[in-house]
């Protein structure tokens, strides 16, 4: 089964990020695949994620799906891409068998390695899912029609952990209408997070799913950090004071639980480049079944 069909039965899905090769070496990148590979339905493969120079996204995740057999979900942004190159790496990544693409706007390039790049941002994240949903349609951004529709797998991403929830409902729902099918979120630390996004978008669409983003904290000092954007409750910031990694590792693997047993449609974990965490969060989750991808 694939993503989509897993998410329309209702299976509860794992999904985690693994980092593009930084050159034409793609060894580490598989390896950090098969690593996960029991665990998870499908890696998220970025496109030069933080502005940092990465393999095609498009590339690397046919090559993860010849070699290792694990379902990819490559990025795309806005920002390195006019419309009519948007339009054809998407054209290219259908006719090469991938199934599914995150649409997002793109970190700006002076955050990156690159921070003289130009962007190009000649359109924001809807209308970028916009234009892909065009694709699916067959007809491109122009209006034309196409020799051959896509059938991509539409994803957005979106924060449970905005400071402006109604803001933040508003922007989700655009997506949707755009034609966004799934999305990944940022992290989140807590059902009641969940629950008050969820209560703040209202009703979606059927079809549409949300899997919710985890995060493992391995340190005070990284809580510290990310709750600079991100909702990290004092309680967690307090036990990683005193146990440290292993009370980050045991709040993420409760997340999971209680976000499985709330019938959420999965989760989206951020091992940041170390994928032994997604096994330290899942494995130890063997009560729940969470370590089981699709059951």
């Amino acid at each position: 089964m694939t993503l989509r069909e897993k998410l329309a039965a209702g299976r509860f899905v794992v999904t985690a990020e693994v980092d593009p090769p930084r050159g034409t070496a793609i060894e580490r990148t598989l390896e950090e695949v098969r690593e996960v590979a029991p665990l998870v339905d499908a890696v998220n493969l970025s496109d030069a994620p933080m502005a940092n120079l990465r393999m095609s996204p498009f590339v690397i995740a046919r090559l993860v799906e010849e070699k290792t057999g694990v379902e990819a979900i490559p990025h795309l942004t806005a920002r390195d891409r006019n419309t009519l190159a948007l339009q054809a790496e998407l054209l290219g990544a259908s006719a090469i068998g991938v199934k599914n693409v995150l649409l997002l706007g793109g970190d700006p390039p002076e955050r990156g390695d690159h921070p003289f790049a130009k962007p190009v941002y000649e359109v924001g994240a809807v209308e970028l899912i916009r234009l892909a949903e065009g694709l699916n349609q067959g007809r491109n951004w122009a209006g034309g029609v196409l020799e051959g529709k896509t059938a991509l797998f539409l994803g957005a991403a979106a924060n449970p952990g905005a400071r402006d929830l109604a803001q933040e409902a508003e922007k989700t729902h655009a997506k949707i209408e755009a034609g966004a099918r799934f999305f990944q979120t940022q992290p989140v630390f807590s059902l009641d997070e969940v629950e008050a996004f969820l209560k703040a978008l209202g009703p979606v669409p059927k079809g549409v799913f949300f899997l919710f983003g985890v995060l493992p904290l391995v340190s005070a000092r990284m809580a510290e950090r990310v709750a600079a954007w991100a909702r990290v409750p004092g309680a967690l910031v307090a036990a990683l004071e005193k146990e440290g990694a292993a009370a980050g590792y045991a709040w993420a693997r409760r997340t999971v639980a209680e976000l499985r047993a709330a019938g959420m449609a999965g989760v989206h974990l951020f091992p940041l480049g170390r994928p032994g965490r997604v096994a330290r969060v899942l494995h130890s989750a063997s009560s729940s079944g969470a370590e089981q991808p699709g059951s």
